[in-house]
């Protein structure tokens, strides 16, 4: 009996051990903070939402704080009401100043902070988006938010850490925004030539309908002159009445 019972409990601790193992390589995902869309283009408008999921399981989120890129100065940053919430607006100088489509640009939105209202905010298992409107959007690859989320509980989660091109995601990643060259709009001198051709196709299609016009005329003036000489004859072959 204990021959038997030995390979029953080394088989139990055997497999408790790969469980253990399993379920600690099986812990829940962290979510994060992101922005939506992920991709825009440069020297554009847009609105972006910044997604704030709740991670905690007994506190609410109750303010978070999204960080614009210092290297990255956007001239016109505008919220949307978030019911339940107020926003406040920081900006800094732009030193030196950064010329944005034809004017300098001398002073950038530096923060955004939502704080939500007593008894108020983001609830474990929700998530919460707090959108903007930004522009022109820089001349830049990308755009970092580092964004601090802060629970009812005092704890900050702190989305701070910027991702290396080719590298594994970070444990606390910054909302990234990638931004796109715009496309090169065509040059007057280049739609000069497919103007002139265009203006062409006009003249061509005046000519054959001044040409068109000018056959008919033809044609109606030689039936004319084809019925008058049936009439010419009609008469000379009546007999004239005796009196």
């Amino acid at each position: 009996m204990t021959r038997l019972r030995r390979p029953a409990t080394a088989a139990a601790l055997t497999l408790a051990a790969v469980a253990t193992a399993v379920l600690g390589l099986a812990g829940p995902a962290s979510a994060h903070v992101t922005v939506n869309p992920k991709e825009a283009t440069q020297g554009s408008y847009g609105r972006f939402a910044f997604r704030v999921p709740n991670e905690s399981d007994a506190a609410s989120t109750t303010k978070v704080e999204v960080n614009l890129p210092e290297n990255a100065p956007v001239g016109s940053v505008s919220t949307m009401p978030v019911p339940g919430w107020t926003v406040a607006v920081e900006k800094r100088k732009v030193d030196p100043p950064v010329e944005v489509h034809g004017s300098q640009l001398t002073e950038a939105v530096s923060k955004l902070t939502w704080t939500a209202a007593p008894n108020g905010g983001v609830k474990p298992g929700e998530f919460q988006e707090f959108p903007v409107s930004m522009g022109p959007l820089p001349q830049v690859d990308r755009m970092v938010f580092k964004v601090l989320q802060t629970y009812s509980d005092g704890n900050v989660s702190r989305w701070i850490e910027e991702p290396t091109p080719g590298g594994e995601e970070p444990e606390n990643p910054a909302p990234v925004l990638t931004l796109a060259a715009a496309s090169a709009s065509a040059s007057p001198v280049a739609s000069a030539p497919a103007a002139a051709a265009a203006d062409d196709d006009d003249d061509d299609a005046d000519t054959g309908a001044a040409t068109a016009f000018g056959v008919a005329g033809l044609v109606a003036g030689l039936a004319g002159l084809i019925l008058g000489g049936l009439a010419f004859l009609r008469t000379r072959r009546e007999p004239t009445a005796k009196s």
